[in-house]
């Protein structure tokens, strides 16, 4: 009886957004659940995780990409978001000037898509803060314009808590068609921890891998 190799599918999310909004620590908070008060800019990092579905869809390639918010370099993001799947944008709840970056950025991959609707997610980070702690934008106001106006996904965040991380990353999935317990947080809580090696690696295509039954 001869073997048949599954395909293994390919999405890549993009986080993009004004330089110290919180991606990188979004993204750290979900992938390892853990918090660095400590910022470093970040230049471009790109997670790479691969999961058997453990059925006949065969294996997923899940591919984060964190981007620079300094955007040093316009042909490569231009690049990224005419191929890539999907697109959070993210702004801090107490920088009024991140929120307009998020606008400006959507607008620039809609007219590099064609003008045609694209899967973006728009992420509110450090959902934690209040308004006596510094909090400028409340969630409903900024509701109304992301999904009244713009037709897009709304969700409010925060990466020194952890809460609602999963949440942003479920919402990127739903808008590539892939199932909800394909989440790489959702995975590693619900059946094992990543694969640890006995030396640190940099930080650059981190890779875990998991069997989701």
């Amino acid at each position: 009886m001869s073997l048949s190799v599954r395909p293994t599918r390919s999405v890549r999310l993009v986080f993009l957004g004004a330089a110290g909004v919180g991606k990188s620590a979004l993204i750290r908070r979900f992938l390892h659940d853990r918090f660095e008060q400590k910022y470093t800019r970040t230049v471009e990092e790109l997670h790479a995780l691969e999961y058997d579905t453990a059925g006949a869809a065969g294996k997923v390639r899940l591919e984060i990409l964190d981007t620079s918010g300094s955007y040093s370099f316009p042909a490569m993001r231009e690049l990224c978001i005419r191929h890539s799947d999907a697109f959070a944008l993210v702004y801090a709840v107490d920088d009024p000037g991140s929120l307009e970056e998020v606008r400006r950025l959507r607008e620039e991959i809609l007219e590099l898509r064609g003008g045609k609707s694209a899967p973006i997610t728009v992420v509110g980070n450090k959902a934690d803060l209040t308004e006596t702690e510094g909090r400028v934008l409340l969630a409903a106001d900024v509701m109304g314009t992301v999904e009244g106006e713009w037709d897009t996904n709304f969700v409010e965040a925060s990466a020194r808590t952890g809460g609602n991380t999963v949440g942003v990353f479920r919402a990127l999935l739903q808008q590539v068609n892939l199932p909800h317990r394909l989440s790489p947080a959702m995975g590693r809580r619900r059946d094992t921890v990543p694969r640890q090696t006995g030396k640190r690696r940099p930080p650059l295509k981190k890779n875990n891998s998991c069997i989701l039954s």
